[in-house]
This record gives C-alpha cells, sequence and structure tokens, in this order.
C-alpha cells in the first residue's frame, strides 16, 4: 500500500513538471527521483523512530508507534520483494485474548509476510539474536516486544521462555515461534523442539497451528517474478487444552498437521 501511495505521489510531481514545461525525459527523471526520495524519507524516519527505543529499558508497555512501524515495514518490504499472500483459516484465529502461534521456517521473509498480514493480533517473534543486532530498524522489533533466543544455551533460552510468557500474562501482544529452531534449507520440516510450547503453557493462552509456503521462493523471483505466499491457520488449540497436555504431545500434533498441510499442497 505505501509504495502504491509513492507511486502516486511521484506521478503527480512528473505530471506537474511537464505541465511545468519539462520534456518527457525530464517528467521521468523527476518521477524517479521522488519515487527514490520518498522511499529514503520512508526509511530515514522509521529509523529516526527507532532511535527512540531504549534496549537496555525492560519493556512494561509497547507504544503503538513501534508496532505501527513494524507493520510498515514489514508492508513495505513485502511491496518491494512482490510478495502477493493468500491467508487461509484466518476465521479459526481467536478474537479476544492473546496466543502464541507457531509456523514452520522456510525464509527469512517467513516472520516479515507473517508480521504483515495478521497485522490486526499485533504479533511479536522469538527470533535468534544476530535478527536483533541490525542497526536502525531492528530497533522497533525491540520496541514491539520480539525476543532474542540463544538455543545454543539452554538457561539463556529457558529466560526467553519465561519473558515471553510474562509479555502474554501482560497483554503486552501476542507471541510467535518457529518450534524448528532455524529455517528449513530443504524445504522439509525439521524437527521440533517442545520447549517452545511452555511459553503458552505458562502464559495460560491458546496455541495457534499454522502452515507457510511460498517465502522460499522470494529470492529467486526477485526482482522479475512476483511470489505467491501461503498462510494456512491449521488448528486453534484451547489454553485449557494446552495446559493438560505435555509439551511434547503439543510438538507432535502441531508438527504432524503442519507436515500434513506442506505434503498436501506439494
Amino acid at each position: 500500500m505505501i509504495l502504491v501511495v509513492f507511486c502516486i505521489l511521484s506521478v503527480l510531481a512528473g505530471l506537474l513538471s511537464s505541465a511545468a514545461g519539462l520534456g518527457p525525459w525530464q517528467s521521468a527523471l523527476v518521477f524517479l527521483g521522488a519515487f527514490l526520495g520518498l522511499n529514503l524519507l520512508y526509511v530515514i524516519f522509521w529509523y529516526c523512530v527507532a532511535g527512540t527505543v531504549d534496549r537496555k529499558k525492560p519493556l512494561e508497555k509497547i507504544r503503538p508507534i513501534y508496532s505501527d512501524g513494524c507493520i510498515s515495514v514489514a508492508g513495505w518490504l513485502c511491496a518491494w520483494a512482490g510478495v502477493r499472500t493468500a491467508v487461509n483459516g484466518a476465521e479459526k484465529l481467536p478474537q479476544e485474548g492473546r496466543f502464541l502461534l507457531v509456523c514452520n521456517h522456510r525464509s527469512m521473509f517467513d516472520p516479515i509476510v507473517t508480521e504483515y498480514v495478521l497485522r490486526k493480533y499485533r504479533l511479536a517473534f522469538i527470533t535468534k539474536p544476530s535478527n536483533l543486532e541490525i542497526p536502525g530498524i531492528s530497533k522497533l522489533a525491540v520496541g514491539s516486544g520480539f525476543l532474542a533466543i540463544d538455543r545454543e544455551n539452554d538457561r539463556e533460552a529457558l529466560k526467553t521462555i519465561l519473558k515471553a510468557a510474562d509479555f502474554l500474562k501482560k497483554d503486552l501482544c501476542n507471541m510467535a515461534v518457529y518450534p524448528e529452531g532455524t529455517r528449513s534449507k530443504t524445504g522439509e520440516l525439521g524437527p521440533f523442539h517442545a520447549g517452545s510450547f511452555k511459553i503458552a503453557q505458562r502464559g495460560n493462552v491458546p496455541v495457534v497451528i499454522a502452515a507457510i509456503r511460498g517465502t522460499e521462493e522470494v529470492h529467486r523471483h526477485f526482482p522479475f517474478r512476483p511470489t505467491r505466499v501461503a498462510l494456512d491457520i491449521l488448528d486453534v488449540i484451547p489454553a485449557e487444552r494446552v495446559k493438560a497436555m505435555s509439551t511434547q504431545e503439543l510438538s507432535a500434533y502441531s508438527r504432524e498437521l503442519i507436515e500434513r498441510d506442506l505434503e498436501g499442497a506439494a
């Protein structure tokens, strides 16, 4: 949407320059300069907003401008990458209260696409530390509740799980996690880390099971072809059932549903 707005404004700039007596090529250059300039100003704006995030301060409240910024930048990146998304089963998503979303992981675009298409639900993702060390814009993610997890250190990983559960209990945001722990390079579904489901148990929230496909094609298609991405909402396990099941049972059930969905779409 934001690129459409930039395009319209740039076309207007080109038309005005043409009306002012500039030739076709000069008007085309005005259009291009306006379009690139607007995109640059957009990046600078969110970079400055991100600079106000204090990473050393405990997150007690999520300011809307940070979550809005994450959603806006995610949509902007999807537009530039030519991503076309279809969400199936969205009616299953909880309309009240918080939840934990679990999904398979195929590409760095998975959280970007999911963040944007499920923008109504204000998702915050658990991700590897390096993703939250990117200068500038990544601070918006921190301000929106994104958390880094060190899967090589069980003690530190548990701290992240407990913090995510605390965010859910405090009603700060919905959380999302990739139980595989890393993106699949082959497209095959990897083993799940059952500990991820402790977030829902400790936060006393439902588990939303989702499957994503198509994001692994974005880098192959860019910049000449659009990429179709499908996000399927497969099931929602109520909080009471989440409490009654073990993390191993939750992990096995979720993985089975996702694997079946991916195989059925192949």
